[in-house]
């Protein structure tokens, strides 16, 4: 009599465990990057009333087992790891993750993981998540921008306003074409600029000038002083219209505190045609200083610095965790997590690559909860507390009634 109200009690205690996930599912539906729960259940152990016995030959057959079970207990709470929508939020600090991964964090005592994306920059530069755990990647190198590998993984910062200095231009190309049914003697004209060592634009002007056909002279001098030529030199084309002269190698001292600098002027792009004349700057590699104004990071988690002078370098990169068994990992709250005996170690490397997700950058992830499933097994979970409350309710009844036998 008494087995039936003790099913009834596990049975009870289990469905109130299911409420309570089902409850923490439905609380963080809007909670970014949340994993929602869920449960399973097992049978425990069962009392064996009489046991099996095997067919005997000739005679009687086998007779099965006769077992009462003891009720239910919780098998697993489990962590569902699917992926979240995402969110867009034009932050660029905000990051989701699209696949596998977890962002790496650490507070100078421990390291934790989590999709929550919803970073932000310190005072000291530094970046780090809401709760103030920096992020975990790799810094390039301040002069070069380029990432070292082989060191161990660090915090990332970004420090808006830092200066970037000045860089002398080192190369000029220039790019059109000069008619080649010009008479001899005609005269084009192609500007450019150049950048010193203290910053300052210079302003410049190439002059070409036929000599004969497939062949100009070209001159080179500062705008404000155009009948100074600094350098000059012959411009020969091929038959086909094409640049047979290579790149000149062109000094020039731009005064005014700034140190001689070498350039190297390229003809290669210019075309000799029967069309009109027109010569440009191509491009030149100088500029001027420039402060940290913004940032972007693109799907491989490379953080790449925007600059008030035009120009952009690499920072860093963000690196993303995987781990054999993602559902091992411990829960620690506010959407962290630590690694566990099951989980398997921490697998860091770059996004994008050897089955790790992709970030999106401006965006967050949604929480994974789906209403409508918990509202069924909500209801599920009611019925089933219902039915065991009525098992323990009759159970009781019937002892009752025993107790009244002897009356």
């Amino acid at each position: 009599m008494m087995r039936s109200m003790f099913a009834g009690v596990s049975a009870s205690r289990a469905h109130q465990a299911w409420m309570d996930v089902i409850g923490n599912n439905i609380a963080n539906v809007n909670t970014t990057a949340f994993k929602s729960g869920r449960v399973t259940f097992e049978e425990v152990l069962v009392q064996t009333l009489r046991g099996g016995s095997a067919p005997v030959q000739g005679g009687r057959g086998g007779i099965n087992p006769m077992q009462v079970g003891l009720g239910i207990s919780v098998n697993s709470i489990d962590t569902d790891h699917t992926q979240g929508n995402t969110q867009p939020t034009e932050v660029p600090s905000d990051l989701a993750i699209d696949g596998v991964g977890f962002f790496i964090l650490d507070d100078g005592e421990r390291t934790c993981f989590t999709r929550n994306g919803s970073f932000r920059i310190s005072a000291d530069g530094t970046l780090v998540s809401t709760a103030g755990y920096r992020i975990q990647g790799r810094q390039a190198n301040p002069d070069t921008g380029v990432i070292d590998r082989t060191l161990p993984l660090g915090d990332i910062k970004i420090l808006l306003g830092q200066v970037m200095e000045v860089s002398s231009t080192r190369n000029v190309g220039l790019r059109g074409n000069i008619d080649s049914a010009s008479s001899v003697g005609n005269t084009v004209s192609a500007p450019f600029h150049i950048y010193d060592s203290l910053g300052q634009v210079h302003l410049m002007t190439v002059e070409f000038e036929k000599l004969a056909d497939n062949q100009w002279e070209w001159r080179f001098a500062e705008d404000s002083d155009p009948s100074n030529s600094i350098a000059s030199g012959i411009l020969d084309f091929t038959a086909s219209g094409k640049c047979d002269t290579p790149p000149q190698r062109i000094t020039y001292n731009p005064g005014g505190g700034a140190e001689t600098q070498t350039f190297t002027l390229d003809f290669s792009w210019i075309t000799q045609f029967s069309e009109t004349s027109m010569v440009s700057m191509g491009f030149q590699d100088g500029f001027q200083a420039g402060t940290l104004e913004t940032f972007s990071i693109d799907a491989s988690g490379i953080i790449i610095g925007i600059y008030s002078n035009g120009q952009q370098k690499v920072l860093g990169q963000i690196e993303l965790a995987t781990f054999a068994n993602p559902a091992g990992l411990l829960r620690l709250g506010g959407g962290l997590y630590q690694v566990s005996p099951n989980s398997g170690s921490m697998n860091a490397g770059e996004p994008g690559r050897h089955g790790r997700g992709k970030i999106i950058s401006g965006a967050l992830e949604m929480s994974n909860v789906d209403l409508a499933k918990q509202f069924t097994d909500m209801i599920i979970s009611q019925r089933g507390f219902q039915a065991n409350s009525r098992v323990i309710t009759t159970a009781d009844e019937m002892l009752q009634d025993l107790l009244t036998l002897k009356r």
